[in-house]
């Protein structure tokens, strides 16, 4: 059932837009709602002549729908598989999109496929590299934007789900360990970074290719954020050595393509799961947000993945960074009890 009843002329306002006036030929639902996502936009599939569109309700006091056009052009014009826009009334939220189908690669992905799939990505990645920054009109992932990022850990995810209440003491160690994440993201390359380059955002188009959604709040930030996305998904996991085989070569392609000046293996690694890091800490806020404040509670099973990423990863570094084996024994002694207690917990 629709949260919301579908604005009675939006399905006037695309058949205009695609010059059609073929409604006594349409079925009774003309508009069938094929999504939503983590955002307040739906998506609706609508045929008209033998031809099948998407029509997005973006509600404009919510979504970014200028900066979603911005960025549809900057990646087309890097030769990134996108969807085409056929009309767009930014003011209404209303677009018409080209029709990718429903095949995302999440399901695609095996221990036989991941590799070559994998690499249809990263090429994707190395198109947003080459995009001249200082050409176009973007944010950045500046230090402002990553402490937002960062505090719905402690809002939405300690405070909210977890109904913990955070001493200035514990302030004090999440935002020491902050700091470090902070300071790691912003000395690495800035490229043209998704934010949220993960298997339900590529799309399996053509059969063997893959297209790219929900870009709308790219930014200019760290080099490995995207990566960090793909590599550590939060909704589908590889073993770590096998992860680290696939940031060495990505960071070795990005040398030769003279992307990034030459950087250590143990550099780029540290640069890989500390942004990692930061994105899982940052989702754990963001899923609670999604059920407390949206009422999408599908997002908590996630969780158990997520928390499993940070723990790994505390784990490694613990020994070499004192904000990480402080924060990673701060989280077993204090969250990890009622973490245990929630529905969705499972063993880690």
């Amino acid at each position: 059932m629709l949260s919301r009843p579908i604005p009675f002329e939006l399905l006037p306002w695309a058949l205009r837009a695609l010059n059609s006036s073929k409604l006594g030929n349409l079925p009774e639902t003309p508009l069938t709602l094929v999504a939503g996502d983590a955002s307040n936009r739906r998506y609706f599939r609508l045929s008209v002549a033998d031809e099948s569109y998407i029509v997005a309700e973006s509600p404009p006091e919510t979504e970014k729908n200028h900066e979603f056009l911005a960025i549809q052009a900057i990646l087309a014009s890097a030769g990134v598989r996108v969807p085409r826009i056929f009309a767009a009334d930014v003011e209404r939220g209303y677009l018409v999109l080209e029709d990718l189908g429903d095949q995302t690669l999440l399901p695609a992905l095996n221990g036989e496929s991941v590799d070559a799939w994998y690499q249809q990505a990263e090429d994707i990645l190395k198109k947003m590299a080459v995009v001249d920054l200082d050409s176009i009109a973007i944010g950045s992932y500046d230090q402002a934007l990553l402490r937002e990022e960062l505090s719905r850990f402690s809002e939405w995810f300690v405070t909210g789900l977890l109904d913990y209440a955070l001493g200035e003491g514990e302030r004090e160690i999440i935002a020491r360990f902050s700091a470090v994440l902070l300071g790691s993201a912003l000395e690495q390359p800035q490229v043209l970074v998704h934010r949220d380059f993960h298997s339900r955002n590529l799309m399996i188009v053509e059969g063997d290719a893959l297209a790219l959604i929900d870009f709308q709040d790219a930014v200019m930030g760290p080099v490995t954020y995207d990566i960090a996305s793909l590599f550590k998904d939060c909704y589908i996991r590889w073993p770590q050595a096998q992860v680290e085989r696939w940031v060495l070569a990505y960071k070795q392609q990005l040398i030769e393509a003279a992307l990034i000046a030459d950087v250590s293996d143990e550099q780029f690694l540290r640069w890989f799961d500390a942004m990692a890091l930061q994105r899982h800490i940052k989702v754990l806020g963001t899923f609670a947000r999604l059920y407390l404040r949206d009422g999408k509670p599908s997002y908590l099973e996630d969780l158990p993945m997520v928390l499993g990423y940070i723990q790994e990863t505390l784990d490694r570094y613990a020994a070499v960074e004192p904000s990480f084996a402080e924060f990673s024994l701060w989280f077993s002694e204090n969250l990890a009890p009622r973490i245990a207690e929630q529905a969705w917990s499972k063993p880690l």
